[in-house]
């Protein structure tokens, strides 16, 4: 089963042309269901049929697992025997016909405008770090971004001078405008921060951590972390947020929600939806809490 695994690795990135993130995931996912079937002393994928699929998924259960987690796991099942059975390694898929319940989806937490211009204010420019730092959360939130894309970034994919990020995975493509305020920190960061902490001229990454290395997502979890408790904001928040931010105060301000799914990156509409859902249940409890004749 491990040379499938590769051979399915290869796949998502050569052809599917799939994000580093994702093709982790789905291999990790792979990688613990083969080990089950090994624990099960199954050795041959022609084995593992429908029954055996679904018995993997009661065994989730029994481990704990959120319908989310069992959803996505079987999701990552369901491509890898998509494609077992594309290249004819197998004859039959066994996830034809397998449900899982679907996951109750919450909406995600979002900063109000007053938050959000208090959490980037928290960096005050007095150092290299905070300059650094306000540039990152700056690009962030103007362009929502996921924070995986914001230390990939290379210099060439961002245009000061027309106010542009340029995003690219495979054949993927998206330009998102940066407002004016970004321009200027990521500006302010370029001219006068990077060149010194960057370990080498030839140093191509947009943003490094203090010391010239590439930035990690969790260096950059902790940098959004210190700004909020800084800021004294309780919401739970992550760099995610700030995605969450952009989209739904670009749609309450009047946004299309087709050019906030181009400007998100999302392959379908159905995954910017849920913003809809956010504002129609904002309305609906001011709605309710204001209106003289609700109550």
């Amino acid at each position: 089963m491990t040379d499938y695994i590769e051979l399915f690795k290869s796949y998502l990135y050569d052809e599917k042309k799939s994000s580093n993130n994702t093709v982790e995931s789905y291999n990790r996912d792979v990688s613990q269901f083969a080990a089950y079937c090994a624990s099960e002393n199954i050795n041959d994928l022609a084995l593992c049929d429908n029954k055996f699929i679904t018995g993997y998924i009661d065994y989730l259960s029994v481990l704990r697992k959120s319908e989310a987690t069992k959803s996505r796991i079987t999701a990552s099942l369901r491509c890898f025997y998509r494609f077992l059975t594309v290249r004819e390694f197998i004859e039959v898929n066994p996830l034809d016909g397998v449900k899982v319940k679907k996951a109750e989806r919450k909406l995600p937490e979002v900063l109000d405008s007053n938050e959000i211009v208090l959490l980037l204010s928290q960096p005050d420019g007095s150092d290299y770090k905070s300059i650094r730092d306000k540039a990152m959360l700056e690009l962030l939130y103007a362009t929502g971004i996921k924070v995986s894309e914001l230390i990939e970034l290379s210099v060439s994919d961002v245009n000061l001078q027309i106010g542009i990020v340029h995003l690219h995975n495979g054949k993927k493509e998206r330009i998102v405008p940066l407002y004016p305020g970004a321009v200027k920190s990521v500006a302010e960061y370029m001219v006068n921060v990077r060149p010194a902490i960057i370990l080498k001229s030839s140093e191509d990454k947009l943003f490094t951590n203090m010391s010239g290395q590439p930035m990690s997502r969790q260096g950059f979890w902790k940098i959004v972390k210190y700004y909020a408790d800084a800021a004294g904001i309780k919401k739970h928040i992550t760099p995610h947020t700030l995605r969450h931010s952009f989209a739904a105060h670009l749609l309450e301000n009047g946004a299309k929600l087709s050019d906030i799914k181009e400007m998100l990156g999302h392959a379908d509409l159905s995954s910017t939806q849920i913003y809809v859902q956010m504002m129609k249940d904002k309305y609906t409890s001011a709605y309710l809490q204001f209106h003289p004749l609700a109550r």
